[in-house]
C-alpha cells in the first residue's frame, strides 16, 4: 500500500476585483493532481516557477486548504480532518523549506529550535532526553553537538539547511516534503545536501516528495518523476523513463535546459 496517495487534488485561490472587491475568478494553482508515494521512496515533482509544485507540497501538509480532492495517508483522507484530529499525524508528515535562514527563528538557539517539536509532540520526554535527542540529530546531519548553543546567523547556508533537515527529522517522520531544499544554496554545497538526504533516507526509511525546478538534481534523487505545468500533471513516469524517453513537449523543454558535459 502507498504511504501517501493524492487523488484529483485541486487548490484554487480566489481573485477579487471591482469597487466592491467581489470574486471575479480563481487561480487554479493546482488542478486535478494525482500521484502516489511509497514508503522509503522519493517522488520528484518538477516544473518551472508558477507551475503549482510548492502549492501541492503545502496542501499535502494542510498548510494551505485544498479546494477538492483527497490526500490519503496510510489509507485515511486527511483533508477533512480538524486540527485536533490531524495533530497526532503531523509528526509523521514534515517539511524542509527552501530558505534555510527564513525558516529558522533568529532569536532561538539551535538547541531550542530542535527541541521545540520534541516538546510539542513528546511532552513526556525529559529535558535531559531532549538534549540527548538534539545532539543525536546534529550528529545525523553532520554538525557538532556544541552547535546547539549557537544561533542561526552563525552558520553558513549549507549548515543552516542541515539544521532545517534535523528539525524535520526530530519527530521521526515517515514522509517529508522537500521544497526546493538546495535551490538557495551554492552549487558547491548542493551536492552535499542531496547526498545527505539520500543517506538519511537509506538509514531511516523516510519517504520524500522532492520539489525542484532543476531536472538534473531530481534525476539524481528520484525513483519516480512527476512533471507539472500550469497546475496540472503533464507527465508521470519512473525517473529512468522520463530522462531516456520523455513524452510531453514540456518535459522535453525542461530536459533541453539541463546542462550537459561536453564529450
Amino acid at each position: 500500500m502507498s504511504l501517501l496517495s493524492v487523488r484529483n487534488l485541486s487548490t484554487w485561490f480566489p481573485v477579487y476585483g471591482g469597487v466592491l472587491r467581489r470574486q471575479t475568478g480563481e487561480i487554479k494553482a493546482v488542478d486535478g493532481v494525482s500521484f502516489d508515494i511509497e514508503p522509503g521512496k522519493t517522488v520528484g515533482l518538477v516544473g518551472e516557477s508558477g507551475s503549482g509544485k510548492t502549492t501541492v507540497g503545502r496542501t499535502l501538509l494542510k498548510l494551505i486548504p485544498a479546494t477538492s480532492g483527497e490526500v490519503l495517508y496510510e489509507g485515511r483522507d486527511i483533508l477533512p480532518l480538524g486540527e485536533s484530529e490531524f495533530r497526532p499525524m503531523r509528526k509523521d508528515l514534515q517539511m524542509i523549506f527552501q530558505d534555510p535562514f527564513g525558516s529558522l527563528n533568529p532569536r532561538m538557539t539551535i538547541g531550542a529550535i530542535l527541541a521545540e517539536p520534541l516538546e510539542i509532540h513528546f511532552p513526556a520526554m525529559s529535558k535531559a532526553e531532549r538534549r540527548e535527542r538534539v545532539a543525536e540529530l546534529l550528529g545525523l546531519v553532520g554538525l557538532p553537538a556544541d552547535a546547539m548553543g549557537r544561533y542561526p546567523h552563525e552558520f553558513s547556508g549549507g549548515q543552516r539547511q542541515r539544521i532545517g533537515i534535523a528539525r524535520a527529522l526530530a519527530v521521526k517522520p515517515k514522509f517529508i516534503v522537500c521544497d526546493e531544499p538546495v535551490s538557495a544554496l551554492d552549487v558547491s554545497v548542493q551536492a552535499q545536501i542531496v547526498n545527505l538526504l539520500q543517506d538519511l533516507q537509506e538509514q531511516l526509511g523516510v519517504a520524500y516528495l522532492f520539489i525542484a525546478h532543476d531536472l538534473a538534481v531530481v534525476e539524481h534523487v528520484s525513483d519516480h518523476v512527476v512533471v507539472m505545468h500550469r497546475g496540472k500533471i503533464v507527465e508521470s513516469a519512473p525517473a529512468g523513463e522520463i530522462y531516456e524517453n520523455p513524452q510531453h513537449d514540456y518535459t522535453k523543454k525542461l530536459l533541453s535546459a539541463v546542462p550537459k558535459l561536453a564529450a
